[in-house]
């Protein structure tokens, strides 16, 4: 339990410290949007990164060299703890959006740095909404923002094997052209979820597969990419098995 209330106090720490920071970033975007947004991002990952120190987070990360850094694109992966999105997050090289559930856009000071850093939150009871969460995560990928699903729709809480992708989470690779990086991630639900509310120290397994152009695949993979990216990632938690 101490490493519970330890990371969560460092958490609202940095949330409520952050507010002055918050106001001085506001006021460089006004001048250099560029130097600001790589601001909240290396501020956030660093955060990430104690977050993951202090909870006892041991990371084995693979294939990131796999990963472009010239170009946006879209991660995908599975999803079976919160503790996904700190992880992945903190060793994205250039600036990233994630699409995260809407409850998360009503917890004060979090969602202001999320919007800050182009996360969107999408509303899964309602289809009009849902699409409008997609058509500007495209938007942001045309405008050189990298982003990040994870296509299951919600933390899965079978460990070997994954919820179905959903297709639509696929569509903003398809109407931008731009790679999906495949992510495998192994453990991480040991953190807390299996065991919650107490933290335990874990070894986890993050795998970035070879990126997926879809130009290149052959016509009847892309008329079925949610399953492509599927089996992509499944083949990358098989192989994760020899690390731990």
């Amino acid at each position: 339990m101490i490493r519970a209330i330890l990371a969560l106090l460092f958490a609202v720490l940095y949330l409520i410290l952050g507010i002055p920071v918050l106001f001085v970033e506001w006021i460089i975007r006004k001048c250099n949007r560029h130097a600001a947004d790589i601001s909240s991002l290396r501020m956030v990952q660093w955060a990430f990164r104690v977050i993951m120190f202090i909870c006892g987070v041991k990371l084995t990360v693979i294939g990131e060299e796999n990963v472009p850094k010239d170009v946006p694109v879209l991660y995908i992966g599975n999803h079976r703890s919160y503790f996904d999105i700190i992880i992945t997050y903190s060793r994205c090289p250039r600036l990233t959006g994630y699409i995260a559930k809407d409850t998360m856009g009503k917890v004060p000071l979090l969602n202001i740095w999320m919007k800050r850093l182009y996360c969107l939150f999408l509303d899964r009871t309602d289809m009009k909404k849902g699409l409008k969460t997609i058509l500007t995560g495209i938007d942001q990928i045309k405008a050189g923002i990298s982003m990040c699903i994870f296509p299951e729709g919600t933390r899965n809480k079978t460990e070997d094997e994954m919820l179905p992708f959903k297709a639509g989470s696929l569509k903003l690779s398809e109407k931008t052209g731009c790679p999906i990086v495949p992510m495998a991630i192994t453990n991480s639900a040991d953190i807390l979820e299996n065991h919650f509310p107490k933290v335990k120290p874990t070894h986890v397994i993050l795998q970035y597969g070879t990126p997926i152009y879809l130009d290149q695949l052959s016509a009847d993979d892309r008329k079925h990419l949610a399953a492509y990216t599927q089996n992509t990632v499944h083949e990358l938690l098989a192989d994760n098995r020899k690390y731990l």
